[in-house]
C-alpha cells in the first residue's frame, strides 16, 4: 500500500497477489494545507470504487482508527509525530518491519591447562589397568599404522626413507627398548609406549610395571619387521603433534 501526497494529488495504491490499484483523489481548490491532506485522504470512496475494489465502504472516524492503526502496526519504530512528517509531502512504503534479531556471539570452548590437567589426572593410569597385555592390541594397531605409513615394509626399500617417516610417526604402541643411557639401571628396559611427552616416554614392561623413562641422554632401539631403527632421546625431545611438522637436520655424530 502507497501513499503519495502532495499539492496536487492524493493518490493511494493498494499492491496485492493479483495486481494493484490506484485512486486519484483530487485536491482542494486553492493553496492545501495538512488539514486538508488530512481531509482527503479520509474521505469516503465512491461505490463505484468500492465496488471495483471489492471492499466495504466505512466511515470516515472507522477509516481514521484503521489508518492510524496500520500506520502504527507498519511502521513501529516512528512516533504518531513521526509518521504524520512522513506523510505530509512524501511517499511511504508500508513494508512489513522485521525485527533485528540480534547475532548471539559463539562462546569458545576453553581447553584445560597442563596445571588443570595435573590436578585432575587425566593422564594417570589407575594401579589395575597398568597390566602389559592390555595394550596388545594397541601395539598391534602400531604396527599396522606404522606398515601403512612406509607404504609397506620391504626388504628392498631405503632404511633412510624409513628413518625419515619415524622421524614424524606417532609411538604411541611402540614397544622400544633403552640400549644407551647415562642411568644404567635404564639400560635393557622393554615395553610398550603408552604415553610420550615432551621429555619422557611412560613404558609398561612385560613385568606389569610402569616406567618413566627420560629421553635426555638415552638411546632407544625401535623393531617393526625386521627393521631396527634407533631414537637418540636428546634429539627427541618434542611432541609427537611438534615433530610431524619439524624438519630435522641430518648430524654427523651425536652424543648422549
Amino acid at each position: 500500500m502507497l501513499w503519495e501526497l502532495s499539492a496536487v494529488a492524493v493518490k493511494v495504491r493498494f499492491g496485492g497477489l493479483s495486481g494493484s490499484t490506484e485512486l486519484l483523489l483530487p485536491p482542494h481548490p486553492g493553496s492545501t494545507t495538512l488539514g486538508q491532506v488530512r481531509d482527503i485522504v479520509y474521505s469516503a470512496i465512491s461505490a463505484k470504487e468500492t465496488d471495483h475494489l471489492d471492499i466495504q465502504p466505512q466511515g470516515s472516524k472507522q477509516a481514521e482508527a484503521f489508518v492510524n492503526a496500520f500506520l502504527k502496526h507498519s511502521l513501529p519504530q516512528l512516533d504518531a509525530e513521526q509518521i504524520q512528517k512522513h506523510l505530509d509531502r512524501k511517499a511511504v512504503i508500508l513494508d512489513h518491519f522485521l525485527k533485528k534479531r540480534k547475532k548471539e556471539k559463539r562462546r569458545k570452548t576453553k581447553c584445560l591447562s597442563a596445571k588443570k590437567r595435573r590436578e585432575l589426572r587425566i593422564f594417570e593410569l589407575k594401579p589395575e589397568q597398568q597390566r602389559y597385555e592390555l595394550f596388545l592390541p594397541l601395539h598391534e594397531l602400531w604396527k599396522q599404522y606404522i606398515r601403512d605409513l612406509c607404504n609397506g615394509l620391504k626388504p628392498d626399500m631405503q632404511t633412510q626413507m624409513i628413518q625419515t617417516k619415524l622421524l614424524k610417526a606417532d609411538f604411541h604402541g611402540a614397544i622400544v627398548t633403552v640400549v644407551k643411557s647415562k642411568c644404567p639401571s635404564y639400560v635393557g628396559v622393554t615395553g610398550i609406549i603408552l604415553q610420550e611427552m615432551k621429555h619422557i616416554f611412560k613404558i609398561i614392561t612385560e613385568e606389569n610395571k610402569l616406567k618413566v623413562i627420560p629421553k635426555q641422554n638415552s638411546v632407544f632401539s625401535v623393531e617393526i619387521d625386521g627393521f631396527v631403527s634407533y631414537i637418540y632421546g636428546s634429539k627427541f625431545q618434542l611432541r609427537s603433534s611438534e615433530r610431524s611438522a619439524k624438519k630435522f637436520k641430518g648430524k654427523g655424530s651425536i652424543d648422549l
